[in-house]
């Protein structure tokens, strides 16, 4: 194509009149599709090409379709990671995904006390539950559990020193580290004993005048094996009392229930931490707990009283939808009879190698011969919470190029995540619900 040719590109308003052009503008915003014809022009002149109508307006169509997407889209977790950090962590529960529903098609009463008429608390609701539910006097509730962390440390101990054994130095995702959070609080860190074993004299010998409180991190993202000691968690409690100083704990996962009734590792409870006699006990809520995002502080009034009245907490706090959520999700735990039925990640955490491959027996029932078979393998918690729990369950291993199907179904409507191992690519039913098989069914149909 020669410069002369160039000059017969159709003006760009020619374009918008073509039904080609019509179609689009009906689809998309006028200055979307104002910009797509430009570009695609711009490369017909940039590498000389003539003007062919149907690849030029398809590609300006595909363009645009795919900027109308939206950023966050559903997927379906095939991974057999129940806290997934990259896809959301904890799916919430009915009841909490209505109660959001609910709160954002209106106004609400979030920092109104309706029988007064006057201002009122925006975690009210929230804090009344975790009150009954751990036997803490007060609570408070931020976006998150790092920021629930640094509040801690920044209304408490800043200014002063954060006392913590070496072997509760933790990484946490992203690469936060919390000798860099308490730091950010503005206290000094004073670290005590060795990396695999610290005892209680460690802590007393460490305490000086300028100490403000000792920190417990519970090892919630890895574990410690062979020679190693930690000093009883309440025996630390008591040794800052004893002292005059305060004591906090990071539970990180925050659990509310005693996971071992469902076959799962034992891990330390909000109300466990309460009653050793922490003054605060720091968790999340998107974890374990199962509920959204969310930094969850409770303990002793006067403590979390301070932790309210400090600067950061109107930076740090949640919004009502968060709030919304973490309410009715803690509602459900009055009845710790319904707990599996009413709490997915419960669910998920407690679903037996059994069921798991009933559901996967039903889903390859849906597909044609030959997709797969169901092999035995196990799962992970994920998010940071019981590391080094493996979970039995049962594998879907489907037939093919793994990565080119894994790279086909991540790309689909719904999007699916599966793992690979093995040149395989398998899926974990174990964090997909009852209600997600027939679209998954339909994306591997479409995939394959």
């Amino acid at each position: 194509m020669d410069a002369t040719a160039l000059r017969t590109l159709p003006a760009l308003h020619r374009l918008l009149e073509r039904p080609e052009g019509v179609a689009l503008l009906r689809q998309h915003p006028r200055a979307a599709v104002v910009d797509a014809l430009r570009a695609e022009l711009a490369v017909l002149r940039r590498q000389l090409l003539p003007f062919d109508p149907a690849p030029f307006f398809a590609t300006a169509a595909a363009g645009l379709a795919a900027a109308a997407r939206p950023g966050l889209r559903q997927v379906i977790n095939a991974t057999g990671v129940v806290l997934h950090t990259n896809l959301g962590r904890a799916p919430l529960p009915q009841a909490a995904r209505e109660a959001v529903a609910a709160e954002a098609a209106g106004y609400c009463n979030l920092e109104l006390d309706l029988e007064t008429g006057r201002r009122g608390h925006r975690h009210a609701a929230c804090a009344a539950l975790l009150t009954e539910l751990t036997g803490a006097e007060a609570a408070l509730v931020v976006n998150n559990g790092a920021a629930a962390m640094l509040l801690a440390l920044s209304a408490l101990a800043a200014g002063g020193e954060a006392v913590v054994s070496r072997g509760e130095l933790v990484e946490i995702g992203g690469g936060f580290r919390i000798p860099d959070v308490i730091r950010q609080g503005g206290a000094r860190l004073v670290e005590v004993g060795a990396t695999n074993r610290t005892r209680l004299a460690d802590y007393e010998a460490a305490i000086g005048p300028e100490t403000r409180l000792l920190l417990r991190v519970h090892q919630s993202n890895f574990l410690q094996l062979g020679f190693t000691a930690m000093v009883e968690p309440g025996a630390l409690a008591t040794l800052a009392k004893a002292r005059g100083l305060l004591s906090v704990v990071d539970l990180g996962s925050g659990a509310l229930v005693d996971l071992s009734a469902y076959g799962l590792p034992a891990e330390p409870t909000m109300g466990q931490a309460v009653a050793q006699g922490f003054d605060l006990v720091v968790a999340s809520g998107d974890k374990l707990l199962g509920g959204p995002q969310a930094g969850l502080l409770l303990g002793r009034a006067e403590v979390v009283a301070q932790l309210a009245a400090h600067p950061l907490m109107r930076a740090l706090r949640c919004d009502k939808l968060t709030l919304a959520a973490l309410e009715a999700t803690l509602r459900l735990y009055r009845d710790p009879t319904r707990l599996l039925q009413a709490v997915p990640t419960l669910a998920m955490l407690a679903a037996t190698p059994a069921g798991i491959g009933d559901r996967a027996a039903r889903l390859l029932a849906l597909l044609p011969d030959g997709t797969g078979e169901i092999i035995e393998g196990t799962s992970l918690v994920g998010g940071g919470s019981l590391p080094g729990a493996e979970l039995p369950t049962r594998l879907i291993a489907l037939q093919g190029p793994a990565e080119a199907l894994a790279r086909r179904l991540r790309l689909g409507r719904p999007a699916v995540m599966g793992r690979i191992a093995q040149d395989r690519l398998l899926l974990d039913l174990r964090t997909v619900a009852e209600a997600e098989l027939p679209a998954l069914a339909e994306a591997l149909r479409a995939a394959a």
